[in-house]
């Protein structure tokens, strides 16, 4: 394997939500598992956000990751199949990129219940792990922000290097 899993850091940061409910999902993949629906107009806006902040302070912007992308995307339906935010599996999901593109570091931010990017932005910007994660060393990025059946958005954003 052309990386170092041994070298792979994992960080979990957690933004708790409030309220758990049961969720009803759009679609099943081939496979037979739930998938909500992404909002991308959310999605592009708090990317610009966060490669905004990070050039306010004079940090590189992140590139897209289409292979964090697809798993941003697995574990929001996840968690809207749960009811809950969690890092569940996080290490597969690691190990996942990590498979497909070379990586040293990844780490992982989550939140729900937020109508805005900007409302998801600013409760990881008042979180001094969630900032530094944001503020990170980092190359590129995904986010996902999928809804549940009560139109509740769910947010996962992976990070790597």
């Amino acid at each position: 394997m052309k990386m170092r899993l041994q070298h792979l850091m994992l960080v979990l940061f957690v933004c708790l939500g409030s309220s758990c409910s049961k969720e009803s999902l759009d679609t099943t993949d081939d496979i037979g598992t739930a998938v909500a629906k992404n909002n991308t107009v959310v999605e592009e806006e708090l990317l610009d956000i966060v490669n905004d902040h990070r050039l306010s302070i004079g940090v590189n912007t992140l590139k897209f990751s289409e292979e964090a992308y697809v798993e941003a995307n697995a574990h929001n339906d996840y968690m809207i199949a749960k009811g809950s935010l969690s890092h569940d599996n996080f290490s597969s999901r690691a190990s996942k990129i990590a498979a497909a593109v070379d990586v040293e570091f990844i780490a992982e931010n989550v939140a729900r219940n937020f109508d805005t990017a900007a409302g998801a932005y600013q409760n990881w910007l008042s979180s001094t792990s969630h900032k530094k994660t944001m503020e990170g060393d980092f190359t590129h990025t995904a986010v996902s922000v999928k809804i549940n059946a009560e139109g509740k958005l769910y947010f996962t954003q992976l990070f790597y290097r």
